[in-house]
């Protein structure tokens, strides 16, 4: 774990001690953002550099268009009929505008199309997978344009990504709709800001503004067809 037990540090000496011939580093975010994977790659950095023999190492940098990826959330969708809800929302994990911006030369991410198309400038911008991911799965969902907006949750101000969430679910309410069924696809694994933001802030909110029921699609978590797409995973990068 980044921030948890059992800690980077810990498992990482026990690596060096097994002295293994390779190491994979996986940070389980499918897209990049250089506070998650980014920071991960640098803690695993820096403690590799204390190692007097360092063995081969492959960093994956990000996932989002992986074809388990992308399945297992598939199968998570086919629980609900998509039909019955008014909208759909794919909520993503915020991170601060300027983060995005320093991927291009530019230092502006609003010029590279970011929402519309993946190319070689904006690959690895947090924002262009995000609204990638998006139009992988709705595509294989079947859900028209009209019917879903992309989105950010978490920001801890107004120089986060936008749209917000929270604003999203609140405007959806107010225009008429009953029914919401929300992604977040940023997340491999429930946890706060899908249990409770999405699953009880969220629906607080949309209740307050005329919305009736909202559902959110559960994360991949420790199911068997993630853990087989992770292997899988793991297989084509050794």
């Amino acid at each position: 774990m980044r921030y948890q037990n059992p800690g980077m540090p810990v498992v990482m000496e026990e690596m060096r001690q097994q002295g293994y011939d390779r190491v994979l580093i996986l940070p389980l975010y499918a897209q990049y953002a250089s506070a998650t994977t980014g920071s991960t790659h640098e803690e695993a950095m820096r403690l590799l550099s204390k190692w007097y023999v360092i063995p081969e190492v492959r960093m994956v940098s990000q996932y989002w268009d992986d074809e388990g990826y992308l399945s297992c959330f598939e199968r998570r969708a086919s629980q609900f009929d998509l039909d019955a809800y008014d909208h759909i929302l794919f909520s993503y994990h915020g991170v601060p505008t300027r983060q995005v911006d320093k991927v291009y030369e530019d230092r502006r991410c609003a010029n590279h199309s970011c929402e519309d198309e993946i190319n070689e400038e904006n690959k690895f911008c947090y924002k262009a997978t995000c609204y990638a991911t998006t139009r992988e799965l709705v595509k294989r969902l079947g859900i028209p344009e009209d019917r879903y907006t992309v989105s950010f949750q978490s920001r801890l101000d107004k120089k986060w990504l936008t749209p917000f969430s929270d604003k999203v679910i609140e405007e959806r309410g107010k225009a008429g709709d009953k029914k919401l069924l929300v992604f977040s696809p940023a997340f491999v694994a429930d946890c706060l800001e899908t249990t409770v933001e999405i699953g009880e802030e969220y629906v607080e909110i949309f209740e307050e503004h005329g919305g009736e029921h909202l559902d959110l699609v559960p994360s991949l978590n420790a199911e068997d067809d993630w853990a087989d797409a992770v292997t899988a995973l793991i297989q084509r990068h050794l």
